[in-house]
């Protein structure tokens, strides 16, 4: 297999499906904030049958790890559904989680599990999806006459300072973003 480009999503999407009065919620969630919010999920929908997720969390070998749960839908009906509709998309460094209200009719494996895919599918859908690229952090550093010109440039390019160190010669500033974007960081050396 040749390389694919993996796609992550850039914020929270949801969709809901209702098959045969049982309703999906179906919520595609970028991987940092995906045990917030299952734990948030779970507390508002308390009434739900099941909570069925799927996860792809990107390893440090470029090899998603992929992780289903049926809670509690006959095995293979849900979880795996849900993860293949996820690794369909190729998408990584995210979660969806399938709530589901059982609405009183059975809806056999095969229908269970073209429910919650079919809701996945639907959130992904909705979703924004952007090219994956690892986040990382480094240091880069400038001399006072030019903090201000790496501070635009590191806003421009969307980094996150996680934090500011001053010295005598200028400031070192801890960046953490997506690798390509992390490399374009540092300003060209003076002198």
């Amino acid at each position: 297999m040749g390389h694919m480009e993996w796609l992550t999503p850039k914020h929270e999407a949801s969709a809901e499906l209702e098959v045969k009065g049982s309703r999906f919620i179906a919520v595609l969630v970028p991987i940092a904030r995906y045990d917030e919010r299952l734990a948030e999920i779970r507390q508002t929908h308390r009434k739900a049958s099941h909570h069925v997720t799927a996860t792809r969390r990107m390893t440090d070998t470029n090899a998603p790890d992929d992780h289903a749960s049926d809670d509690g839908e006959p095995a293979g009906t849900s979880g795996m559904p849900t993860l293949r509709t996820l690794m369909g998309a190729h998408i990584v460094d995210a979660g969806i989680i399938v709530t589901r209200y059982f609405g009183g009719t059975k809806l056999g494996t095969g229908g269970l599990a073209r429910a919650y895919s079919g809701a996945a599918a639907l959130a992904i859908d909705t979703a924004t999806l952007v090219p994956w690229h690892r986040i990382i952090t480094r240091t880069v550093r400038a001399g006072f006459a030019d903090a201000s010109a790496l501070e635009q440039r590191l806003a421009n390019l969307n980094l996150t300072i996680m934090e500011r160190i001053f010295t005598e010669d200028g400031v070192t500033l801890t960046v953490r973003g997506p690798e390509t974007q992390v490399a374009d960081a540092a300003l060209p050396k003076f002198g």
